[in-house]
């Protein structure tokens, strides 16, 4: 489990899990998740541990939001050019079944679902590679990231790079 915080927003601390099937889905809302993500089959990195089928979609997000917890779905591969119709098609599940947010490496899947699945958040996943301020500013600036995973290679001085001052955060 991670625990996520933003300086820019006023929420606390959020607890986000991993969840590859119901029962974890049910431990990760029992102990107090905040949101959950996981894989379809295709398109994320976790294609070796369990996936939800898209035919469990709509019941997942019905329970995860029944419960005022959130459902993530990892879409962290490289989309190729043979693949952006299922990509698409994928997008477009996703939104009409009430996922909250998308966490991608694929600069184009990120711009796709911003113009076929406009609701859907993107968060940046850490296979992205985000590894400076810079990078992060230039990613948001074109796709208008919802949530950022930094590259994991990061030490902590390098992460407190990102943390902006008060005057940043009031500019902001």
């Amino acid at each position: 489990m991670l625990w996520l915080m933003s300086p820019l927003t006023d929420r606390q601390a959020e607890l986000l899990s991993p969840a590859g099937n119901w029962d974890c889905v049910r431990a990760a809302v029992a102990n107090g998740a905040d949101a959950v993500y996981f894989g379809l089959p295709g398109f994320n990195a976790r294609l070796r541990a369990d996936n939800f089928g898209e035919h469990d979609l709509a019941s997942l997000m019905e329970f995860l939001h029944g419960h005022g917890v959130r459902g993530f779905v990892a879409m962290n591969t490289l989309i190729f050019t043979g693949e952006l119709e299922a990509a698409e098609a994928q997008l477009r599940l996703l939104d009409e079944c009430g996922v909250d947010a998308i966490i991608v490496q694929d600069l184009g899947l990120a711009r796709l679902a911003r113009h076929v699945a406009p609701g859907l958040e993107i968060h940046a996943s850490t296979q992205m590679t985000i590894s400076s301020p810079e990078g992060l500013a230039f990613a948001d600036e074109l796709y208008g990231l919802d949530r950022a995973v930094l590259a994991r290679e990061l030490s902590l001085k390098e992460i407190e790079k990102f943390n902006p001052t008060e005057a940043e955060v009031e500019a902001a």
